[in-house]
């Protein structure tokens, strides 16, 4: 936020320099144009010919960066017995001038304190030194009083642009005074719109701290949505995002990253990771694998544990489990416990790799540390009883069985087995009998031959 309060010294320099001219002409930063500025002011005041002369000649030095030597012409010339006030005036403006050029903004100020003072200051003139001052007073870091001169300009000036609400708004932010923004940069936008001037990006960004410092979540997402409409930026997409998140407008918030991402605004690994996770909660797991996919072959995501844990889940909720195996395989490998092997054997498993389903199983058994070590038999079971091992399933479904939301489920298993161990028991026995029959048939008929 600091990038919206600084004044820059083109632009004092600029203001200050419009002060310079003689007699009535209008030095217009900060005030309304000069043809609607309503300030009185004397009659055009006369200048003698010598302190003109050496004034255009501190000018030419100046001009030719030769600040020192205009600063002792100044100063040799300004003597109040012998000058008017008009005159005083003119010369304390250009003295606190060169101070500006040569940084010397403490002199700068005290000279144009002096100039203040003098009772009969145009005030024209006045009310732009009292807007410089609080310019310089603003470089100086010194707020309180920067504010408390710039509240004086306001009663001087009848109709002011914009940019000098905005400068109070600067100096309530630097002033820990964030509510009091608020009403000062709507202010200069109000003026700007009356004025037919564009309402600048910058301002719009000042708001949006000053209504997020209030947690007013719902003027920080409509002011989100103007800045995207008109200045259409990736970190306008992800406030807008926040703005949903803390308004619990959660259904909104995909569409805020899904846009940026359409846009090619994310550029992070953490910001695909995020919209990978977005896609996943709004139900719409493939967008989720396929983003990351590409992302983590692309080496912008890195390949570690948690990315590929939540690779190999959006395959898997995509009904896609042998794309999710490979994830699954690289995940488990870099983790310590026996989860990720649970589902890695689960994958195989949907896929009718049974014997590398065993492998998997038996590996998250040994690594351990498993939510519910039952999972891991029943799953376990299940392979082996596809490879008809029907013994080392019973074996861990048994083991299953001792934990009792997995007992059910694990007797229902033991009983198929039972029941299959038993109908190829029967279909062995019809077959020795069949075979023991052919036999019986086949000696009868060599018998008869003979």
């Amino acid at each position: 936020m600091k990038s919206y309060c600084g004044i820059t010294q083109k632009l004092c320099l600029t203001l200050l320099a419009g002060m310079l001219a003689f007699g009535n002409a209008a030095a217009q930063s900060g005030s309304a144009d000069a043809d609607t500025d309503n300030t009185k002011t004397k009659q055009a005041q006369a200048v003698s010919k010598e302190v003109y002369e050496r004034i255009q000649s501190a000018q030419e030095m100046v001009d030719n960066k030769e600040y020192q030597q205009a600063l002792r012409t100044l100063n040799s010339l300004y003597n109040p017995d012998k000058l008017t006030e008009y005159e005083q005036a003119n010369v304390l403006n250009y003295i606190g001038f060169v101070y500006y050029n040569i940084d010397d903004i403490s002199n700068a100020i005290r000279t144009y304190e002096r100039m203040l003072a003098l009772p009969t200051l145009e005030p024209q003139m006045a009310k732009q030194t009292t807007y410089t001052m609080a310019q310089l007073l603003t470089m100086q870091e010194n707020y309180p009083k920067a504010l408390t001169t710039l509240d004086k300009w306001f009663v001087l000036e009848p109709n002011p642009a914009p940019e000098p609400f905005i400068l109070k708004a600067q100096l309530f932010y630097n002033l820990n005074r964030f509510k009091e923004m608020i009403p000062a940069i709507e202010n200069a936008m109000r003026v700007a719109n009356e004025r037919g001037k564009p309402v600048k990006e910058d301002w719009w960004n000042l708001l949006n701290f000053a209504y997020f410092q209030q947690e007013d979540y719902r003027k920080v997402r409509d002011i989100q949505k103007t800045l995207l409409q008109n200045w259409p930026k990736a970190r306008y997409w992800k406030s807008l995002a926040g703005a949903y998140t803390e308004l619990g407008e959660d259904e909104k918030l995909i569409y805020a990253y899904d846009a940026a991402h359409t846009q090619g605004m994310l550029v992070k690994d953490t910001e695909f990771v995020t919209m990978a996770q977005l896609y996943l909660q709004a139900e719409v797991p493939y967008k989720a694998a396929t983003l990351l996919q590409e992302k983590m072959d692309a080496g912008v995501v890195p390949k570690n544990e948690k990315n590929y844990r939540l690779l190999s889940q959006a395959w898997m909720l995509s009904m896609e489990d042998q794309k999710a195996i490979p994830a699954l395989q690289a995940a488990a490998k870099l983790s310590s416990d026996g989860e990720l092997d649970l589902r890695l054997a689960n994958a195989f498993l949907n896929v009718g790799q049974y014997g590398d389903c065993v492998t998997s199983a038996n590996t998250a058994i040994r690594k351990g540390g498993l939510k519910n070590p039952d999972n891991i038999q029943i799953s376990l079971g299940m392979c082996l009883y596809n490879l008809r091992r029907y013994a080392d399933a019973k074996a861990a479904f048994n083991t299953a069985a001792k934990a009792p939301r997995s007992q059910r489920t694990a007797n229902q298993w033991i009983q198929v087995i039972d029941a299959e161990v038993e109908r190829n028991r029967q279909i062995r026995l019809a077959e020795e009998a069949a075979r023991k029959k052919r036999q019986e048939l086949e000696a009868k008929r060599a018998a008869a031959r003979v």
